[in-house]
């Protein structure tokens, strides 16, 4: 793969695509819940690695948006900030709108080069109450459990919050979800900010849509392939001329963190075992 000389001006270009779209503001949050979410896995040489990220939930009033960090009203623009977006791309962490549009739950992400968006009607999850407890951090908890798309999960969650939200599609217990547990997954909440700030939706008509059990199969197909760990874009043509069918493609080296961005898309150069959140 060829490399390209970094450019420090080219951050802005990143950071600002983004900035720029226009958006619709679709609910207000209430509360923003930040959690630590970590993954068990092994890297392109068989290795045992442990990848992490931030997962920011906004609760609102009628819907709840988890994001990676980097999409969210947490990130400032800086180097260090497009290092930890290179870095959570290792975890394949979707956009998800759950609530928007009434009743569905909305699910976007990137499989590069391009812009996935699927919907489905909101799953419930059917949880199981315990009277185990626990305290986690300044939260005493109690556990739950539940079985959703082929995983088991082991949830606590504290009525000292009362909301029915947590990270990622985890939702419906009589308290915010605190920690999570599947396997290889765990989420556990790191803070919980008292701001309100719009939820908003930010439409993209070149965003390819997908039935979600269809956008689901093909996120699976492409990151579950044995080729994939070595060679995370093994799927797609040559890349070079690839990248030359993209308009206006901006490609740029982080060198610092060995990042590779094509316009604001991270492009892995080795991967990660595919650890996924839904088997079915």
């Amino acid at each position: 793969m060829k490399k390209h000389m970094f450019i420090f001006g080219a951050i802005t270009l990143l950071v600002g695509m983004q900035a720029h779209a226009q958006e619709e503001v679709i609910d207000t949050a209430q509360f923003l819940a930040v959690y630590d979410y970590q993954c068990k896995t092994q890297n392109n040489e068989g290795e045992t690695v442990v990848d992490a990220m931030e997962v920011v939930v906004q609760v609102g009033r009628t819907m709840t948006k988890s994001m990676p960090w980097s999409q969210s009203s947490l990130k400032e623009p800086s180097l260090e900030a497009e290092g930890k977006f290179y870095q959570e791309a290792y975890l394949h962490m979707p956009t998800v709108w759950i609530g928007w549009p009434e009743g569905q739950t909305t699910s976007r992400e990137l499989i590069f080069p391009n812009e996935f968006e699927g919907k489905e009607p909101t799953p419930e999850l059917q949880w199981t109450l315990t009277d185990d407890t626990l305290r986690v951090g300044d939260y005493l908890c109690q556990k739950a459990t539940t079985t959703y798309r082929g995983l088991t999960w082991q949830a606590y969650y504290t009525e000292e919050i009362p909301s029915s939200a947590g990270p990622w599609r985890l939702r419906g217990l009589p308290g915010l979800i605190v920690k999570a547990e599947s396997g290889a997954h765990s989420f556990v909440l790191t803070q919980v900010l008292q701001q309100s700030e719009p939820i908003t939706y930010k439409p993209n008509p070149e965003a390819r849509q997908l039935s979600y059990k269809k956008l689901l199969k093909y996120r699976t197909d492409i990151y579950g392939n044995k080729q994939y760990v070595k060679n995370p874009v093994y799927y797609l043509p040559e890349f070079n001329e690839l990248v030359k069918t993209i308009p206006n493609a901006q490609v740029t080296v982080l060198k610092q963190f060995d990042a590779l961005f094509v316009n604001w898309m991270p492009v892995l150069h080795k991967g990660h075992v595919y650890q996924p959140l839904e088997k079915e």
